[in-house]
Formats: C-alpha cells, structure tokens, sequence
C-alpha cells in the first residue's frame, strides 16, 4: 500500500481511533503490538497545490505556498497577529472561512499545562494532535486575533509548547486540575477579557492506544533513514 503521507484522521476520545489514508484507509490501532515497515520512495507532493518539489517546508509546503499559502500566514502560530476580522490576509475569503469564527483559548495538560488556540470545530482534534490527557475551555471568542491576545496574557505564567519527548514518556502530573487551573487563569487575565470566560467547566480526559510508554525516545526522519521497520507500541499526539 502507498500513497502520499498525511495527518491522521481521529475519531473518539476512549481510546482514540486513528486512521491512516493511503491507496485505502487502515485503521492504526489494530496495528499496535504489530512490526510495521515504512518505505520512502523519493516523493514529495505539496498539501497544497500538489506539485512535486524536492524539499518540503514547515509542514508540507513547496517553497512557493510556503510563501504565499494562507495556510502558512504568521498568524497561524501568532493568532494575536489575525486580521481577518478587518477582511485583511494572504487570501481575505481563506482568512474569513477558517479564521473569522468563533475560536477557544484552551488549557491542555500535555507534559505539563500549555495555552492553546484552535478553532471551536476544531475540539477535540487539536488536543489529541498534542497527545493532551486532559483539556478544558478557557474562553470562547468570535475571531482569531482575540483568542492569540488573551493567549499572550497567559503566555509568562503557561507554555504554549509541548515537550514532545516527555509527553511521550507520559510524564505527566496526574494531580493537576485543569478547574483550578482556568480560575487561576481568569484572575491574571484583565478585565476586558472576564466577558470571554467560558462557562463550560467540562474536562476532557483522553486515552490513547499504547501498549506500553518508552523511557526514551528518539524522531525518525525518512531523510537519514528511507526504510523504518519497528514494533508499533502505541499512538499518541500527531504534530
């Protein structure tokens, strides 16, 4: 089976169900406790226009849509930087579909608890990208730009990063509650902000399909090692 390789698609939360599109769809979980093996085979097609190029940036990116994409503005990981509530962007209608919408500032215990900003459609998927154990709402807005400055209130007293390493290690602190968390956070937020609190104090908790957590952990890349062949011993998180 081949085919170009994508983000996964989740479904559920207990456990997630992973699903892996290629000529057909395969579902991972069934893999786990399985030896898998994984071919590069010298191509690399652009998610976005779908030419060849010889490098990919970011995330998938030929070099022009890494440049001129929407998908790849500065305020995808700068929302605070958003304008398309003013009708501004690399493409206004891209701008006004998917970020003049209603977005949530959330907390996530990841390896520890991070801020975050996503889309509301985008719940529960953008916590179990970043394998979260657990997530709730902070605060609930009507575009983008809003949710990255209440974020950057937030950012010297919480991460906005995953340590990717210990999140897959399940180093986590399991006797953090995420409802004295949101408290704390309304208080070292200013008052402009208090309207935006979420009234939903509902805490999502996440099981992943794993076998077993490593004590160390190392990326592959199909650069330096084209052929991977391993035992699968569990998903989690999926950057």
């Amino acid at each position: 089976m081949k085919g170009n390789l994508k983000k996964m698609k989740v479904f559920g939360y207990d456990p997630v169900q992973y699903r892996l599109q290629l000529e057909s769809e395969l579902v991972m979980n069934e893999l786990v406790g399985d030896t898998i093996s994984l071919e590069y085979l010298n191509q690399i097609n652009c998610v976005v226009c779908g030419k060849l190029t010889k490098k990919s940036f970011a995330q998938g990116f030929c070099y022009n849509c890494f440049m001129k994409s929407p998908r790849n503005s500065p305020c995808i990981i700068r929302p605070e930087l958003c304008e398309a509530h003013e009708g501004k962007g690399r493409d206004p209608e891209w701008e006004k579909e998917f970020h003049f919408q209603e977005h949530i500032v959330y907390l996530a215990l990841t390896d520890k608890v991070k801020v975050g900003v996503t889309r509301k459609d985008q719940m529960p998927t953008r916590w179990i990208d970043q394998g979260a154990f657990r997530a709730i709402v902070l605060a609930e807005v009507p575009y983008r730009q809003l949710a990255g400055l209440i974020e950057v209130e937030l950012k010297e007293s919480f991460s906005d990063k995953t340590s990717w390493q210990r999140m897959l290690k399940n180093e986590i602190d399991d006797s953090i509650d995420l409802l004295d968390v949101k408290d704390q956070c309304a208080e070292l937020l200013p008052e402009e902000y208090h309207q935006y609190i979420s009234v939903i104090d509902d805490v999502f908790e996440f099981k992943y399909p794993v076998e077993s957590y490593p004590t160390k952990v190392k990326s592959l890349s199909f650069d330096k090692t084209p052929s991977i062949e391993k035992k699968l011993v569990g998903i989690r998180g999926h950057f």
